[in-house]
């Protein structure tokens, strides 16, 4: 009895020991969300929750609302953005998603950019308004110093006339001037006049929805901010409402390059009067001086839109214990901190990447005339990183393809792109609130991809969502692993004696992010296999050294190296933070020494500071490099990569096959989420620089877990890795031993077996104007290509095609590959659900499904919304009719699907099952 007692005991601690391995919980935060636009607010209990039943259904984890223009006809549902009735539906939303384990976040505003009809004259965006005048010497100015845009005659307010001699010695005359506007001063010398006026860009909110329109508020101004949420408090009171989180979306403000305190803000910051420089500010004389001016102007602008926009905004949301988010691209600032001045920072997708994975489909006519840079969604990233920030979330698939042809395969690339750019919290853009009466294909939005019920597609949006779930319950865990900090050096683009302030977006990366030597550098170290993120001036200040590695914050992601790149301009205290962070222990390389200080205050001083401290550190030749020891730490100048070769830190050589990754660590693991983009499939030994005793194969397609056999090699690992083209993988590394079926690999144990030469029945399950009748054939093809019936052409639904076939030697397991699949498909075998193929390469293991003998294969084909659309134009149907912006197409042009080509719908090519060994 104790022998048995004493084996079961020890049983119980090997199984204990030896851990069943498993995905991470899939949680609410893990899912994708969705913006959800409400179209005038036009919302009622009924169809939100029969919407949000959906919504969960489908795998979404929760909601962002954002209200906008409404549709016409509808304008007596209407309802006025933060009214009680609005409210109402509010928490009515509020109360069903957490009943459906599903979060709501909310726009503070409606349409974008953030304003308000609340937003009053004095707290809307400002602009500079500048006039010159030349009074000659002993003569008296005939002109009044008055505004002379008619646009702000009730507005623009004088902040200061100042003149100016031949020489540039600045004499302030705005107290010479009488409340007409009549300039009571007699020179002795010909003076060049500037007078300012803080006026008004008088922007009003796009897209606006009812009770939401009005100006753009004044980001650079406190009260401006404050006051903004003057009308949530009334609405919200001190609660969040359940609200998780309050969205900001992307700096879209234009001509706002000013506000009312700024002569005031700039003194306290840079330590002199802009009064003094006016002429030199308003000019685009090309020449240091206006540069180091305009420099120093541009940092204010940054200053202020951090401290007085970012900060009040998060500070209000902490009030009401919710999360701050906001889209920071596009601001005049340096993005890094602006990114990090919120609990989530979000940045954006849009347009569509090339890719040259083997089948992907990419017609030229219908995508934008982009291509996405990932590096720009590295921002937001590195900022949540550096401050411990758990989510950076994404605007993800704007404008991917035109409307009604996206298909989930197409997505699958460019959402792990924006995963491998440090993402982990994914959001659709977007999914429109359509009420059950609106005839289909009901409300949408004027710009793609639609994620919405109608979608014919939307029966298998699961596959896309489980998928997206399980990249994120890992992307989400631990802390983020990238070895390697590279500077940013915004002076670099603030030393510019042209135009006024400088916004930073996304859709302008060849002017101010592509041609700097940053930007080479991070792109050369991503190809070579490090990883990586941005730090500004700011973090750096912050950074502390932990040994050899070093953080910004303890909550944050830790750094072996920290890179500076070639750069002119670079503030003595920022050069002082790179010593010290030597001497605490961490390593540095600077590709080369900073040329000179930027700003205009004691440059003098300043360069001759920065000079010294440079010449102080003494290094010594090493091979083509040079190396300085700086107290437990060392810089290493020269070039880049032998510096990191010089270093010892070591880079992750799948990158020389184009495969991309991105690392994330636990205390007893790492994760590699791994990508295969490329037009080659991949099946290779390949070596990861962290050690395991065990190494898991997990599949976020279909949510396996298999252990796979593996070499230790020091502090590296090797093992096979099969990755096809267009396909991902995740890998876990753990010294744990944790327990999973072997991982089997794809051996083909005898020729295919083709399918498509069978007889086949094709049938329609679901959809519209019309299910087609059913149809026998042999051999397989789109349903499309019967040309004598217009209801295939014109249906966009889902089609079974069906067919049987007879297995006598079953082999271990069997590959179903479909060659032409548009566009995705449920199957099912023998009557069991096999589960979707929704993203490439299309096929999937169903071997267990299958039986000798007699089997029957169904294959539920759902094909894009794209041919029902051309239909419904042709035939002149109305189907869209919106205020304030009409549906258009990708270009912006008016929409009009009717001289479309009818799309590919269905099956094509080969079927065929594979046996494997």
């Amino acid at each position: 009895m104790k022998k048995l007692l004493f084996s079961c005991l020890m049983m119980l601690g090997v199984s204990q020991l030896m851990a069943q391995a498993q995905w991470p919980v899939i949680t609410q935060q893990a899912k994708p969300w969705t913006r959800w636009w409400w179209m005038g607010s036009a919302v009622d209990e009924n169809n939100i929750s029969t919407l949000l039943k959906q919504y969960s259904e489908s795998g979404l984890g929760g909601v962002e609302i954002v209200p906008i223009y409404g549709a016409k006809g509808y304008e007596s549902r209407y309802i006025k953005y933060l009214s009680p009735r609005w409210m109402q539906m509010l928490d009515h939303t509020v109360s069903r998603a957490n009943a459906l384990n599903m979060g709501v976040y909310i726009s503070v505003g409606t349409g974008w950019p953030i304003g308000g009809s609340h937003v009053a004259k004095e707290d809307a965006a400002s602009k500079a308004l500048v006039q010159q005048y030349d009074l000659k010497a002993n003569t008296v100015l005939t002109d009044l110093i008055v505004v002379n845009d008619p646009k702000q005659k009730d507005g623009a307010v004088l902040s200061v006339l100042m003149g100016y001699n031949s020489e540039g010695k600045a004499t302030d005359l705005t107290g010479k001037l009488d409340a007409s506007g009549k300039l009571n001063f007699k020179p002795t010398e010909d003076l060049k006049l500037f007078a300012l006026f803080t006026g008004k860009t008088r922007q009003a909110v796009k897209r606006a929805a009812p009770g939401g329109e009005g100006f753009t508020i004044d980001h650079f101004s406190k009260s401006a901010t404050a006051n903004y949420f003057k009308a949530f408090d009334t609405a919200f009171g001190n609660s969040s409402h359940g609200v998780k989180g309050f969205f900001n979306d992307s700096y879209e403000v234009y001509g706002a390059n000013w506000t009312p305190e700024f002569f005031s803000e700039f003194g306290r910051r840079r330590g002199y009067d802009l009064e003094q420089h006016i002429n030199v500010l308003f000019s685009d004389t090309k020449d240091d001086h206006t540069a180091r001016i305009k420099s120093d102007y541009r940092e204010t602008m940054a200053d202020l839109m951090r401290e007085n926009f970012s900060t009040v905004y998060t500070n209000w949301t902490h009030q009401r214990k919710a999360l701050s988010i906001n889209q920071a691209h596009g601001s005049p600032g340096n993005l890094l901190d602006l990114y990090g001045a919120f609990d989530v920072p979000e940045t954006e997708t849009f347009g569509s990447s090339y890719f040259p994975i083997k089948g992907l489909r990419r017609d030229s006519a219908d995508i934008r005339n982009v291509d996405p840079d990932p590096n720009m969604l590295k921002f937001a990233s590195s900022a949540a990183h550096a401050y411990g920030k758990p989510l950076t979330s994404c605007e993800t698939f704007t404008w991917l393809s035109e409307h009604f042809k996206t298909s989930w395969s197409q997505c699958k690339p460019e959402v792990d792109q924006v995963f491998l750019s440090g993402v982990n919290h994914v959001f659709y853009h977007g999914t429109t609130y359509s009420p059950a009466d609106a005839k289909w294909p009901g409300w949408l939005f004027y710009a793609s991809v639609n994620f919405v019920p109608n979608n014919s597609l939307w029966p298998h949006l699961k596959g896309l969502n489980d998928y997206i779930a399980r990249c994120q319950s890992v992307l989400q865990a631990g802390t983020p692993d990238n070895e390697l900090a590279i500077y940013w050096p915004i002076y670099d683009i603030w030393h510019n004696a042209k135009g006024m302030d400088k916004p930073l977006s996304v859709h302008h990366v060849d002017d101010w992010l592509h041609p700097t030597a940053f930007y080479k550098n991070l792109v050369s170290l991503q190809n070579e296999g490090y990883a990586l993120d941005f730090v500004s001036d700011k973090m750096l200040e912050l950074a502390k050294a932990n040994g050899t590695q070093f953080s910004i914050s303890p909550k944050g992601g830790q750094h072996k190296v920290l890179l500076i790149p070639a750069c002119e301009k670079m503030p003595v205290a920022t050069f002082k933070n790179i010593i010290r962070l030597a001497s605490e222990g961490a390593a540095v390389v600077i590709q080369q020494f900073p040329q000179d200080v930027p700003g205009y205050k004691d440059v003098a001083q300043q360069r001759q500071e920065l000079k010294r401290l440079i010449a102080q550190l003494r290094p010594s030749e090493n091979n083509n490099l040079q190396v300085a020891a700086v107290g437990k730490g060392k810089i290493v100048i020269g070039d880049v990569h032998e510096a990191l070769v010089y270093l010892k830190v070591a880079r992750e050589t799948i990158a020389d096959s184009g495969l991309k990754f991105i690392r994330r660590k636990m205390p007893d693991a790492s994760y590699y989420f791994i990508v295969n983009n490329t037009a080659n499939d991949f099946d290779k030994t390949i070596s990861l620089q962290n050690a395991a005793a065990t190494v898991l194969i997990m599949d976020p397609v279909n949510g396996t877990v298999n252990k796979v056999a593996h070499q230790k090699d020091g502090t590296a690992t090797g093992f096979r890795l099969q990755l096809k083209s267009g396909a991902s993988v995740i890998i876990k590394l753990t010294e744990k031993k944790e327990e999973a079926p072997v991982y089997k690999y794809i051996e083909p144990a005898a020729n295919a077996i083709q399918l498509q030469n069978n007889k086949w029945m094709l049938s329609f399950k679901e959809g519209g104007p019309q299910l087609p009748a059913t149809l026998q054939m042999t051999g397989i093809k789109p349903w499309t290509d019967f040309t004598n019936d217009a209801r295939t052409r014109a249906f966009s639904g889902t089609g079974v095609y069906t067919t049987s076939f007879v297995l006598k030697n079953k082999a271990a397991d069997y590959l179903l590959q479909l060659d032409q699949l548009y566009e995705s498909a449920r199957i099912i075998v023998n009557g069991k659900d096999a589960g979707l193929i929704w993203s490439l390469p299309f096929e999937k293991r169903i071997g267990q499904y299958l039986r000798p003998g007699n089997n029957t294969i169904s294959i539920e084909v759902c094909n894009l919304m794209a041919n029902r659309i051309r239909d419904m134009d042709q035939k002149g149907e109305v189907w869209r009719n919106y205020h304030e912006i009409n549906f258009v197409n990708i270009n912006y042009k008016d929409f009009d699907a009717g001289k479309w080509k009818v799309q590919p719908s269905g099956l094509g090519g080969t079927v065929q099952l594979v046996p494997l060994k």
